[in-house]
């Protein structure tokens, strides 16, 4: 049995066309059959503004420079809103699994409770070729459970239509510190509600050695979970996530140095993780320093 087939022997209730999606996405790229993936997202522009994700290259504006860049670097999938996803999906669907992120939230109000709002649908994804949805939730907000009640009903429509199942889950809310959001223990809980809630992916930021909530640290102390250094920390993480049966990958963040980025991914590796969604750490930087760092990142993978 390969590793790819042991992954995929986690999702027992999934139909044929849902479990090709993922075996699609683990063997396309370079990092095809090691159990292993690269998503590049791109849903900064809708998130954060064009000129704040796209200004420090310019060429990234164009919708088709991203998925190019993904496809020459060898990565395992791309996901982007339905306008980046229409503009390219005709000349390079079945090219490279693209994920469709059904939901968005822009940075033009300041929000103590975010809530994104639902910008695309399961048939947009059916109608463009998509290999899976994607989904946001922000675990911590006033409007969390407004989320996951949609994310079940989506879920399920998409799961019926053969087609895989990608949550975002970044906690955020009044009662969260900026510290608390990657922390540790918060950290690891959205891990855990993104499987609770179906995901077949859950993306989750880095985690800090933060503990944010005081009866978590209670256990954490007493239990002597190891959450030194950041390998142990994404291992935790993985460890939420249904003890690793279920797939985590780990956001890039804010674009970065080179080093850091490398450390980051050593560690996940190190820690058990599946891989990386890395956007502005990649589509910020000149094209070829862009292919050059994932193609390191690529081989910290593979080996």
């Amino acid at each position: 049995m390969t590793r790819i087939d042991e992954i995929l022997g986690y999702y027992t209730s999934d139909c044929p066309g849902t479990i090709g999606k993922l075996d699609w996405m683990f063997h396309q790229g370079k990092l095809a059959g090691t159990g292993k993936m690269i998503i590049l997202p791109v849903d900064q522009g809708m998130e954060h503004g064009p000129a704040r994700s796209f200004a420090p290259n310019p060429p990234a504006y164009d919708p088709e420079y991203h998925v190019k860049l993904a496809l020459d670097a060898g990565l395992n999938a791309y996901a982007a809103p339905l306008g980046f996803i229409e503009a390219i999906a005709r000349d390079y669907c079945g090219k490279i699994p693209l994920i469709l992120k059904l939901n968005s939230h822009d940075a033009l109000m300041e929000e103590e409770n975010p809530v994104p709002a639902v910008t695309a649908s399961v048939n947009h994804a059916i109608r463009l070729g998509c290999a899976a949805i994607g989904f946001t939730i922000y675990p911590g907000s006033a409007f969390r459970t407004e989320m996951y009640q949609q994310i079940n009903e989506i879920g399920e429509e998409a799961k019926a239509a053969g087609l895989a199942v990608v949550i975002w889950s970044y906690p955020r809310g009044q009662d969260l510190s900026k510290e608390g959001e990657t922390a540790i223990d918060v950290g690891a809980y959205a891990a855990q509600i993104g499987c609770q809630l179906g995901a077949h992916i859950v993306k989750v930021k880095l985690p800090t050695d933060h503990i944010e909530q005081e009866a978590a640290k209670k256990t954490y102390e007493g239990e002597k979970v190891p959450i030194a250094n950041l390998a142990d920390r994404v291992r935790h993480v993985v460890q939420a996530a249904f003890d690793g049966k279920r797939i985590v990958i780990f956001s890039g963040g804010a674009k970065a140095s080179r080093e850091k980025v490398l450390d980051e991914v050593r560690a996940v590796k190190a820690g058990g993780g599946f891989g990386s969604i890395i956007g502005r750490n990649v589509f910020q930087r000149p094209r070829e320093e862009a292919l050059k760092l994932l193609g390191e990142l690529i081989e910290i993978y593979r080996n």
